[in-house]
């Protein structure tokens, strides 16, 4: 009778907030805004949070939301467009056609240092963004340029720049591809300061941090648990890693359930299967000081 109640309880709560669970498809849709794909259990656990009163109702609605979106690059319902005809290389990836994550992390793709020490980034910004959108993506730009020697600044009149627009997703070119280059972050899908980092880190240069050479040593990959036609978002490459330790706090790794095909998880841990990863709220400590390696930036580099 005490398990019938709580199930009770759970459906009853459930439908309380805006969130709908499509156990066939596996996705949940929050305020019609977000469509993604992602695992009923994972709704189920923040309605179970709620019931067992760690977080109010405001703030389960707010991670919710947060986590949808955490696993929108990564789940691929809401497909970036192929760009330039050019395909994607790994889920938010944009491939520029002749560069390879191998000879990335070098000069064929870094932004330019000027005489000054600095790195400038000129970019504009699409003015269909609201205030708010364009406050959390300067943030995003602030997380990364208040403790690296890589500005972000308005464009004047420069002829390679960042373009960000509220495409299709949350997606980026790898580096510096000359001209206008987009980065798309959709409105509101893609509105938080660490997916904005995060796409600017790809526009910086920098794959996501599962695709390391030393990845295997770090984590399992679940191939039997991936989409099949999305097995290549898994690849590993031979990087450069800039004699950086595996960071499992990046804001550039995938989440536990990247591309699930059934619910179960795609990326485990070592040794400890628990370590968080796939957040969103940042640049960790070694996301930093990596940029700051790539671009030279002296005084910036130690933390």
């Amino acid at each position: 009778m005490l398990y019938v109640g709580i199930f009770v309880g759970l459906v009853l709560e459930s439908w309380s907030l805006p969130v709908q669970v499509r156990t066939t498809e596996y996705y949940c849709s929050y305020d019609d805004s977000i469509h993604i794909q992602w695992m009923p259990h994972k709704c189920i656990y923040f309605v179970l949070e709620l019931l067992t009163g760690s977080s109010d109702k405001a703030e389960v609605k707010e991670r919710i939301s947060r986590e949808l979106l955490f696993e929108h690059e990564t789940c691929g319902y809401l497909t970036p467009p192929v760009s330039r005809g050019f395909p994607l290389r790994e889920g938010d990836i944009l491939s520029s056609g002749s560069r390879s994550v191998i000879t990335c992390l070098g000069d064929s793709c870094r932004w330019p240092r000027s005489v000054d020490g600095f790195v400038y980034v000129p970019y504009i910004i699409s003015p269909i963004y609201d205030d708010m959108d364009r406050i959390t993506v300067e943030t995003g730009m602030l997380d990364i340029s208040s403790a690296t020697c890589v500005k972000f600044v308005p464009r004047t009149h420069e002829a390679n720049f960042l373009n960000i627009q509220s495409r299709t997703g949350c997606w980026s070119y790898l580096g510096m591809i000359g001209g206008s280059q987009t980065v798309s972050l959709q409105s509101p899908g893609c509105m938080w300061s660490g997916v904005a980092a995060h796409e600017l880190m790809h526009a910086l240069g920098f794959v996501h941090e599962q695709s390391r050479s030393d990845r295997d040593h770090h984590v399992s990959i679940l191939w039997e648990n991936i989409i099949e036609n999305q097995r290549h978002n898994f690849k590993k490459y031979e990087t450069n890693n800039l004699n950086t330790a595996y960071d499992y706090s990046s804001v550039m790794h995938y989440g536990r359930y990247a591309f699930s095909e059934d619910g179960g998880p795609t990326i485990i841990p070592k040794p400890d299967p628990y370590t968080p990863i796939g957040q969103r709220d940042g640049p960790s400590l070694t996301d930093i000081h990596k940029i700051n390696i790539l671009y030279n930036c002296g005084r910036y580099s130690s933390y």
